[in-house]
């Protein structure tokens, strides 16, 4: 049998290793190895990262999605999106008609405002704020376990504004395709489209950072059962938000060098569109 080459470092090519620079991929040896986020990066990788050839900024890898690594908590944002869910949750809980006031709903007459509610109506502010919404102890528990334990990473791997727009992004295709499909006179509310959105990330990161993909398809497949094997959940928003997430983080993780930021924001961009497309299409079919 035939014995497999160690390849050599691009830089000095009589240095066999077995590292590889995560941007670029070109194996790399101990001398040239810089501590990044996730993995190694190469010298020229974090020059060209770092946008300068000064000093100052030639030590500061950015993620594998090109996002910029920012000094102090790597979760940031993540307890922020979780205190925002919290406080709207204990606000719902001492005003109740909040929920009614921020809940998805396509159009329906609500009995405790007094009025006719709902996207079709022109309360186009629903798809977003029912993103915050939770009427239910368990549900922002489960929701808010998840964001912590898939946030946090994929924050780190990302960077803040990439992570953020994956969130937002996810969360309101989650939205779009409820109101797609969901009858119009049905509430919706909660995080999942977000949360799915960032499942469907960690998915596609795994992959390609060349992880056990064991742990998170288990992940994925319990959920997916809960999904459709749990009463009153709106599933609509879980696909949607998974869907766009993969999409989102692919573009985000596998997107050419040369052109990565381009790609990455154009995948967020048609998202986005699409996400409004919708909404656009069936507030006319209801109207």
């Amino acid at each position: 049998m035939e014995q497999a080459q160690v390849p050599g470092c691009y830089r000095h090519p009589g240095v066999e290793t077995g590292v590889r620079c995560t941007r670029c991929e070109r194996p790399i040896c101990t001398d040239c190895m810089v501590d990044a986020s996730v993995g190694f990066q190469c010298p020229e990788c974090v020059r060209g990262g770092s946008g300068t050839g000064h000093s100052r900024t030639a030590n500061q890898p950015r993620t594998i999605a090109g996002g910029r690594i920012t000094a102090g908590d790597p979760h940031l944002v993540t307890t922020i999106l979780i205190g925002m869910n919290l406080l709207v949750f204990l606000l719902g809980m001492l005003n109740p008609r909040l929920i009614d006031e921020m809940k998805l709903i396509g159009l329906a007459f609500d009995p405790d405002l007094g009025r006719v509610v709902g996207v079709v109506d022109g309360e186009w502010y629903r798809l977003v704020t029912s993103m915050f919404l939770h009427e239910r102890i368990g549900h922002i528990a489960g929701n808010m376990l998840l964001l912590w334990l898939l946030g946090g990473a994929l924050e780190a791997e990302l960077g803040r504004l990439r992570y953020l727009t994956l969130y937002l992004v996810s969360g309101l295709a989650g939205s779009a395709f409820t109101y797609l499909l969901a009858p119009e006179n049905q509430g919706s509310l909660g995080a999942s489209g977000a949360i799915y959105g960032l499942l469907g990330a960690t998915v596609v990161l795994v992959r390609r950072l060349n992880r056990d993909m064991r742990p998170v398809m288990a992940l994925v497949v319990v959920n997916l059962v809960i999904t459709f094997g749990w009463q009153n959940i709106a599933w609509q928003a879980h696909i949607g938000g998974l869907i766009a997430g993969l999409i989102i983080s692919y573009a985000m993780v596998n997107g050419p060098r040369e052109r990565r930021a381009l790609v990455q924001w154009a995948a967020c961009g048609l998202m986005l569109g699409l996400s409004l497309l919708t909404v656009v299409l069936r507030t006319v079919t209801l109207s």
